[in-house]
């Protein structure tokens, strides 16, 4: 990949939050939701993020648009370092990079109306006249499938599919480069989950977008996303081009999150895998590689010391010592 080419890069990202303490006493433990990622995101490409509930993305979703502060590390964004940008000069990258929240009940304001809703990233930059703003607003809101006449309405008057595409519009006011979508059709119903994908596509096309895409449902990734990054305790465990990770995953608990994928076929029970154990506390995870509690090929180098991840072939990277 080469440095023009790529929009975005994460070098050894760790988040830990403290456990317990106070205002005059240390924390007594930390808890390690990150710790120490890296990948890059190409122009235009739909990066995947994909995994366990509780094993870091959305909080690596957070520090990337930087609602979160990372403990270490660094980040990348268009070739300047937004690690730790004050607020005035992180003011200048809030238009080229957004998100769309993973809960479109929660992340609508329920006192705004739709307008101020979707024009509110245009009145904090400043830039356009209210007459601007509210046609920027309708203009979008046509783009993802709702009408003008709904500006005036209230985020209560509109289904959970609705509001992700208000969601989507606020994103998109300011013309962002990359957008972080975080769960964005997990809270839907399956019905309307395929019309919030193909607009998303759709959108990404048009806009000529980058999309970091999280998600626990491997199906959804795989429609959407060039690449695929799988997470695990806070680790990337293997990235590869989505193809050739449907296709065979090199690293143990990817090929168990894609066995545990229900496959409906015709006059077959619909059984799919489940890993033995659970996964372990991120306050205190196992020395060495952290899945080798429930890794079925666990050898003895496994269990003291983390492997690194290296690329294996062109594309792919894994990080597990049968690989090493």
């Amino acid at each position: 990949m080469t440095k023009s080419n790529t929009i975005l890069s994460v070098t050894d990202l760790v988040k830990y939050f403290p456990v317990g303490g106070g205002l005059f006493t240390r924390p007594s433990a930390w808890v390690k939701a990150v710790d120490g990622v890296s990948f890059s995101v190409r122009k235009g490409e739909a990066f995947g993020i994909v995994g366990e509930s509780g094993c870091g993305k959305t909080t690596l979703g957070q520090m990337i648009v930087r609602l979160l502060e990372p403990t270490d590390g660094r980040i990348v964004f268009m070739g300047t370092d937004i690690t730790h940008l004050n607020r005035s000069k992180m003011h200048d990258f809030r238009r080229r990079l957004q998100i769309v929240f993973q809960d479109p009940y929660s992340s609508l304001n329920p006192r705004m109306n739709v307008e101020t809703i979707v024009t509110e990233p245009l009145h904090a930059l400043g830039r356009m006249s209210a007459s601007q703003r509210r046609d920027t607003a309708v203009a979008l809101l046509e783009k993802v499938g709702l009408r003008a006449i709904d500006l005036r309405k209230f985020p209560h008057e509109f289904s959970g599919g609705q509001r992700q595409r208000i969601g989507i519009a606020r994103a998109l006011c300011v013309r962002p480069e990359l957008i972080v979508a975080d769960e964005p059709v997990s809270a839907l119903d399956v019905s309307i989950q395929a019309q919030i994908i193909n607009l998303l596509e759709d959108l990404k096309d048009e806009f000529n977008l980058s999309f970091i895409f999280i998600s626990h449902d491997i199906s959804v990734v795989e429609h959407m996303c060039d690449r695929v990054c799988v997470m695990y305790l806070g680790c990337i465990v293997e990235i590869a081009p989505t193809p050739l990770f449907i296709a065979k995953q090199y690293h143990p608990y990817s090929r168990a999150l894609l066995a545990a994928v229900p496959k409906p076929e015709l006059g077959r029970d619909n059984v799919p895998v489940v890993m033995k154990g659970d996964i372990p506390n991120p306050i205190d995870p196992p020395p060495g590689c952290a899945f080798h509690l429930r890794c079925p090929d666990v050898v003895d180098q496994c269990m003291v010391q983390r492997p690194e991840i290296r690329q294996v072939e062109p594309g792919r990277y894994v990080a597990c010592w049968k690989f090493q």
